[in-house]
């Protein structure tokens, strides 16, 4: 087939919209999607990475939630208090202020469902770069409105078609620096800086439970952990709609698995990327599945008890924990961020008014 290599028993094909030069350069071999390096921060790294974010990205706080559960108690990780309300602030601020400055001058780009193109917008404007940010067509609109109002270029296209940009880190017609909104060192760097915040106001945590897309977040979270409290559990929550976290931890490998749009456009994939397959066996303990009801009842319960405001990802880890399928004692949950449409939350609220 035109525009397809085979290599390791996966193929990898190069998308209608590519183009030439990346259907030859996968042909080729020259397409790293599968052997970029990534590795877990060190402990110097973590803790600069928390200068580089220093007076941008805040501390938040960690609350307790307001429910009398047997034997639990729940806490939660507001980084939908973050300034563009998710925690990829940490992660686009670390990994742009580790780069060369003169080596951005042609611009930054990023494939992002909206949140890290959000921080890294952001980011980039304070410098004077341009921009530019490829979203699936699945992206939240209050997210893509965002993204536009910081004065990012944005371009969507299919779901299947931005996993390639991904992968790839390629698409034809941008050459800014490529960010990679997970598998990408100082990015995990900048996300494990909620750890050490976790540690400073609650010192032994059961369990910390996690939303996953690629899994930057549940890295750089569980480095920290496995480093300075091993006996942490670490879970990643999936939904129904996408479980490649569990497919991946029954094969010991990653695996393909079907992949549904749904308003958790936050989190899931079809599949654990390459790359990322070996931080998951290092830092996670096992995956656990939500339902769409549950992450809904979720973000129901975190507005009447606490007025916070979180997307279908940020309310996800608060959903495992409320199904008791996380076990018991001291849980935190990471409510990764607050950007949801508008019409999709007044759906949600409504729903739950009998």
């Amino acid at each position: 087939m035109p525009g397809t290599h085979r290599r390791h028993d996966k193929t990898v094909i190069a998308p209608a919209w590519a183009g030439a030069n990346i259907a030859r350069s996968v042909v080729q071999g020259v397409v790293k999607s599968m052997v970029n390096e990534v590795r877990l921060p060190t402990e110097a790294e973590v803790r600069q990475a928390r200068a580089n974010i220093a007076g941008v990205a805040r501390r938040t706080p960690l609350w307790r939630l307001d429910v009398e559960i047997p034997g639990t108690t729940i806490y939660l990780k507001l980084e939908n208090l973050q300034p563009l309300g998710s925690f990829k602030i940490r992660a686009a601020l670390n990994a742009l202020k580790s780069k060369d400055p003169a080596s951005l001058r042609r611009g930054v780009m990023a494939p992002s469902a909206g949140n890290f193109g959000q921080g890294l917008a952001w980011a980039a404007r304070q410098l004077g770069l341009p921009v530019t940010i490829v979203a699936p067509e699945t992206a939240a609109k209050t997210k893509i409105a965002a993204l536009e109002a910081l004065g990012a270029k944005v371009i969507r296209i299919p779901f299947a078609d931005w996993w390639e940009v991904l992968t790839t880190r390629r698409f034809a017609g941008e050459d800014g620096v490529f960010f990679h909104p997970v598998a990408d060192s100082d990015v995990i760097a900048g996300n494990a800086t909620i750890a050490d915040e976790i540690l400073e106001d609650l010192a032994e945590p059961t369990t910390i439970i996690a939303p996953v897309g690629g899994g930057g977040l549940i890295a750089g979270i569980g480095s920290v952990m496995r480093r300075k409290r091993p006996g942490t559990k670490i879970l990643a929550v999936e939904s129904e709609m996408a479980q490649p976290v569990a497919a991946a931890f029954g094969a010991a490998k990653p695996v393909a698995v079907t992949y549904m749009p749904s308003f958790v456009d936050g989190m899931g994939s079809s599949v654990v990327l390459d790359e990322m397959w070996p931080l998951f066996r290092d830092t996670v303990d096992a995956p656990v599945c939500v339902s769409l009801d549950e992450i809904k009842a979720a973000i129901r319960l975190l507005a009447a008890k606490h007025h916070v405001i979180a997307e279908g990802a940020g309310a996800a880890a608060v959903a495992a924990a409320f199904s008791g399928r996380a076990g018991t004692g001291a849980i935190v949950c990471i409510v990764s961020g607050g950007n949801i449409d508008a019409a999709v939350l007044g759906g949600i609220l409504n729903e739950g008014i009998s």
